[in-house]
């Protein structure tokens, strides 16, 4: 039975312990928080995705608030670390040097320096450190991925996506407000898109980045990512939208001989439009990116061969052109990133 620790225990920690729950020869065996009041706090309605944990028996699980003492007082194998930002690189760190494999959530750290120091302690442990870029391994995006690798419909020649939602409210201490703590929107939530370009297409060559500002911080971002060949490349990100307006991820993916279309508040929301013959809707993995990529972890701790999905490298590079991004944002230019 592989023993896992859960550090952090707000809308992430309950989305990582469904995903565990539900794995056959796995155990959630224990919980770090610091909130003492965690036990009601579980029982609110948060997060902009639905999945979360929302029945949780907390009899069976042993309670810390503090990681080391979890480390040294349960034999866990691995543990999923859903803290805020910039407490990834340190308590990554700490995990990995005790001996145990670690799912760590994304974006990876606040700055490049610190993702190269999580990548040298993993290096050094031998052990598995994922960062959890759940977008590659969600149904939809992994089918686009996979049909455009595959050549079929041609070359990618532009692309659009789309993340927008109400300010996240749900975090202890208002924390995700804070880029000192989460890097702000455009780490935190836009970087998803950015990280899924980079998955289709590599690093651009440069971007420029537009931005809207509320109460001092990026509230909406459009990038555009440009590259030797001529495709228009563009992501918007935001988290100014209305409460009421909900969530919305997206992408159309134009390609010379189809479109791929996906909107998550669209039924399909998944299509395939060729340019001979009717739109048609594929069939994809019914779990979502969050369980596909536990179960992906799982294989890669117990030794398993798997295809890669996502790397350190690639999930540095991501906080690369977010860097990028950040410093357009700043001075209105574009910027060079090879």
């Amino acid at each position: 039975m592989i023993q896992i620790g859960i550090v952090g225990f707000g809308f992430m920690g309950r989305m990582h312990f469904r995903c565990w729950q539900g794995l056959e020869g796995v155990e959630v065996a224990a919980i770090c928080e610091t909130n003492p009041n965690i036990v009601e706090e579980a029982q609110k309605d948060v997060g902009n995705i639905e999945g979360y944990a929302e029945q949780i028996d907390f009899t069976k699980l042993k309670i810390y608030n503090d990681l080391g003492k979890m480390l040294r007082d349960e034999s866990l194998d691995a543990v999923s670390l859903t803290v805020p930002t910039f407490l990834h690189p340190d308590l990554t760190i700490q995990a990995l040097r005790t001996g145990v494999h670690v799912l760590c959530e994304k974006p990876m750290a606040l700055t490049v320096a610190d993702c190269d120091r999580m990548i040298e302690a993993a290096e050094k442990s031998g052990k598995v450190l994922q960062i959890g870029h759940c977008v590659r391994f969600w149904p939809e995006y992994a089918e686009a991925k996979r049909i455009i690798d595959s050549g079929k419909y041609g070359r990618v020649i532009a692309a659009t996506l789309q993340r927008l939602g109400a300010p996240p409210s749900w975090g202890q201490d208002n924390w995700f407000m804070n880029e000192q703590r989460s890097g702000g929107m455009v780490l935190d939530l836009h970087i998803h898109d950015t990280d899924y370009v980079q998955y289709l297409l590599g690093a651009p060559r440069s971007v420029q980045s537009f931005g809207a500002q509320i109460s001092g911080g990026t509230a909406h971002v459009v990038t555009h990512y440009l590259y030797e060949e001529d495709m228009a490349i563009t992501a918007e990100g935001g988290w100014a939208m209305m409460p009421t307006f909900g969530f919305e991820m997206s992408f159309n993916l134009v390609l010379e001989k189809g479109t791929l279309v996906y909107d998550c508040t669209r039924d399909p929301a998944f299509r395939v439009c060729p340019a001979e013959g009717e739109a048609f809707t594929p069939e994809v993995d019914a779990k979502d990116g969050y369980v596909l990529q536990t179960e992906h972890f799982v294989k890669r701790i117990q030794g398993e061969t798997v295809k890669p999905v996502t790397t350190l490298e690639a999930s540095r590079e991501s906080l690369r052109i977010v860097e990028a991004e950040k410093e357009s944002l700043r001075t209105g230019k574009a910027v060079l990133l090879r």
